[in-house]
């Protein structure tokens, strides 16, 4: 049986729920409302509506989203951004969000994650080990400047014991 059509209204007011609940992407929710058959120019009258009302801010999502991920999915910056620019926030606003992080919290999740995954190369070859860290990192998001040195100082830390 076909879904009943939703209207305008109803699609702004369902989206204003998931806005509330939490932060949205622009461009995520353009896609529900092209699923649910808006038209563009409704669709456009909605966004616009949500952005009056201050339930959508692409600077607020990419700055929670930045947060979010970095604290809660361990990534780095290069991850974070990708992802962001794949929802269709603006570069400027991906430079600002990762502008507010600590360097220090940064690179103390870096080390934090580095240390889990060598636990988990027990045994293995330290070349082997090195290799699967410097994979590890760089598929997390972190840049290499930055994880280069922390997985030198993580192998010749396991090199000396």
């Amino acid at each position: 049986m076909p879904r009943k059509p939703i209207t305008p209204d109803n699609a702004f007011l369902r989206l204003a729920t998931l806005c509330a609940r939490g932060e949205q992407a622009e461009g995520d929710l353009r896609k529900k409302l092209g699923d649910w058959g808006i038209a563009p120019s409704d669709a456009n009258a909605i966004i616009a509506r949500l952005k009056q009302e201050r339930y959508l801010d692409n600077e607020r999502y990419a700055r929670a989203y930045c947060r979010d991920k970095l604290r809660f999915n361990g990534w780095g910056r290069s991850k974070i951004a990708y992802m962001l620019k794949g929802k269709g926030i603006e570069q400027d606003l991906i430079d600002a969000a990762l502008a507010e992080i600590d360097e220090e919290q940064y690179a103390a999740i870096l080390n934090e994650a580095l240390e889990a995954k060598a636990h988990t190369l027990t045994g293995k070859d330290p070349q082997q080990a090195r290799a699967a860290l410097l994979r590890f990192a760089a598929s997390r998001g972190f840049e290499p400047a930055l994880f280069f040195p922390a997985v030198s100082r993580l192998t010749t830390a396991s090199d000396e014991d």
